[in-house]
């Protein structure tokens, strides 16, 4: 009996601890990668206190929700990376929809007259090797749904 005939996953669908010898090396950079994101997120939305609190904003409402909105999606790409880290399979979509975000952010940085080719570097480069990382052999079959096995 070979480790892919004894994946075990609970009621959502996450891959249970098994016999198995972990994550991949790819499962793990792909996690890590998107776990930065989720981290650089954070760092983003205490800037943002720390500008509504020093500063003051054109629009109160729209600080207080660019912050909220902030926060959530932290929140939210933390929960793909440690869920992809755990096998859900529903990892692989919300990760590939977020670094499709990011490159739209990055391809807004690298034009226009407040250009900053660096940063949209920055956030491309990354998003461009989870991509790529989102659909090696060993990452899809980590992700994959239990009813879709064979």
């Amino acid at each position: 009996m070979n480790a892919a005939s004894m994946d075990h996953r609970d009621d959502s669908g996450d891959r249970l601890a098994g016999p198995s010898t972990g994550p991949s090396r790819a499962v793990r950079v792909v996690s890590a990668l998107v776990g930065l994101e989720a981290i650089a997120l954070a760092a983003a939305v205490v800037v943002l206190l720390i500008d509504v609190v020093t500063l003051t904003p054109a629009s109160l409402a729209s600080a207080v929700a660019l912050i909220v909105l902030t926060a959530v999606a932290a929140v939210w790409v933390a929960w793909i990376a440690v869920s992809l880290l755990r096998g859900a399979s529903w990892s692989r979509g919300g990760a590939l929809f977020w670094q499709l975000i990011q490159l739209t952010v990055a391809l807004g940085a690298i034009q226009g007259a407040f250009a900053q080719p660096l940063i949209g570097a920055a956030i491309a480069v990354p998003s461009l090797v989870v991509i790529v990382l989102l659909f090696t052999r060993s990452v899809m079959q980590h992700t994959r749904r239990p009813d879709r096995e064979g």
